[in-house]
């Protein structure tokens, strides 16, 4: 009688022990996903606030006029872009700021006209910001997925229905003119 009450009490012991740390590690995975969910909204925030400025500075009437509508071009595709098309749209929004502002004439044009130095200097902070809130999301993502890769993770679904996490990819670097003069 002993020895049968002693192995019950053992393995309620254990299965309370399994039952904690599972629950801790469910908190765990919890808290990366909030942890990633604010990351992309940053994220989010950051490339609208670089597309919104390239918008206005396209539209400002500072820049000559087939550069200004290269990058309105790419900055409305970039605001207008659906959730699938969005990396490549952001993308090319770098793109065509590289190609705007590849020549360090073109930023000094921009910082002259009037009210063009605040301009210039929104401009660089936000194409500044992208990649360092690309980078956060990105580490979020990456400490998810490897928690969502262990074994007890996917045998007791304590990811429940959360999507798999998918890194940001795309092109953010940033126009070295702009960037260098902002410094």
């Amino acid at each position: 009688m002993t020895a049968t009450l002693t192995w019950i009490l053992v393995a309620l012991v254990v299965l309370i022990a399994v039952g904690v740390y599972l629950s801790w590690t469910a908190g765990r995975l919890d808290r990366l996903h909030v942890r990633m969910d604010a990351a992309r909204a940053a994220l989010d925030a950051q490339l609208l606030r670089r597309a919104s400025v390239a918008q206005e500075l396209a539209t400002s009437g500072v820049m000559d006029p087939a550069a200004s509508i290269v990058l309105y071009e790419a900055a409305h595709a970039a605001r207008q872009a659906e959730e699938d098309q969005r990396e490549v749209a952001e993308s090319e929004l770098s793109q065509a700021l590289r190609a705007v502002f590849e020549d360090p004439r073109q930023v000094e044009v921009v910082r002259d006209a009037p009210g063009g130095e605040a301009a210039a200097h929104e401009l660089a902070e936000a194409v500044r910001r992208v990649p360092m809130a690309r980078r956060f999301h990105n580490d979020a993502v990456g400490a998810a997925r490897r928690l969502r890769g262990h074994r007890k993770v996917r045998w007791f679904r304590l990811a429940g229905h959360a999507p798999f996490p998918l890194a940001f990819e795309m092109d953010d670097e940033p126009p070295a003119a702009l960037v260098e003069r902002a410094a």
